[in-house]
């Protein structure tokens, strides 16, 4: 018959391996959930970084006495099974929560991280966060947008240099400052000068008024002094009868 003791002890070294290798644990009380449960639960902690496995009491308050996870000791009460982390621990925190919520006989009892004992509220806490990939997400993106700020100032800034050096840039920049110059008068239109034609009718008007004008002074100095128009004896002839 094997050495219980011996057994004993290959169980404590398994749990304070387990611990030494993980960044947190979990004390849950599984009392009521079935094997078939207790399956789907393993699997889903399985698949975030998560190793659930029931151990007695005994054995791992022998294995968490004077280490770091010695704050696990008061949580060691009744049928419990401890949820080793090896990865995100809100991701953990989340996947006991969410089971949890559909099989109610699944009680979360708290945990260690680092050394510091985990309340159930702290791992609910927990459980609300975003995980790890998204928060260095989050991370990466708050610090890359500065840098690509930066990287654009720095790409634009040759191109403004070598705009300012350019002799097109300096005219343009010299006429801008440039005050505008007053308008100019216009000078005084000349009077149209007439055509060749215009100027030979204009001619030939002046020298028919002239000739005209000449006649009627003739006209007037053949007269004899005192004489009268015929139109005017005729009437004064008429006017004696």
């Amino acid at each position: 018959m094997d050495n219980p003791r011996v057994e004993k002890v290959a169980v404590v070294d398994e749990v304070r391996e387990r611990l030494s290798g993980s960044t947190a644990s979990v004390v849950t009380e599984y009392r009521g959930l079935t094997v078939t449960e207790l399956a789907v639960l393993r699997h889903a902690l399985a698949s975030v970084g998560g190793d659930y496995k029931v151990f007695k009491n005994t054995l791992v308050r022998r294995a968490v006495a004077e280490t770091d996870h010695a704050g696990l000791e008061p949580l060691l009460v009744g049928p419990t099974a401890i949820a080793f982390v090896h990865g995100d621990v809100s991701a953990v925190a989340k996947a006991l929560r969410d089971f949890a919520r559909t099989s109610p006989a699944l009680i979360v009892k708290g945990g260690v991280l680092d050394g510091n004992v985990l309340s159930p509220g702290d791992l609910t806490a927990l459980a609300d966060l975003p995980s790890k990939d998204v928060l260095l997400a989050r991370v990466a993106g708050a610090i890359a947008a500065p840098l690509q700020t930066l990287a654009g100032l720095l790409e634009a800034l040759p191109r403004s240099f070598a705009y300012g050096l350019s002799p097109c840039s300096s005219s343009a920049r010299r006429t801008s400052r440039r005050p505008p110059l007053p308008p100019r008068p216009l000078p005084p239109r000349p009077p149209p000068t007439p055509s060749g034609a215009g100027r030979r009718r204009a001619r030939s008007r002046g020298a028919a008024t002239s000739e005209s004008a000449e006649t009627d002074t003739a006209a007037d100095a053949s007269a004899p002094e005192g004489s009268e128009a015929p139109a005017d004896a005729a009437e004064r002839a008429s006017a004696e009868e």
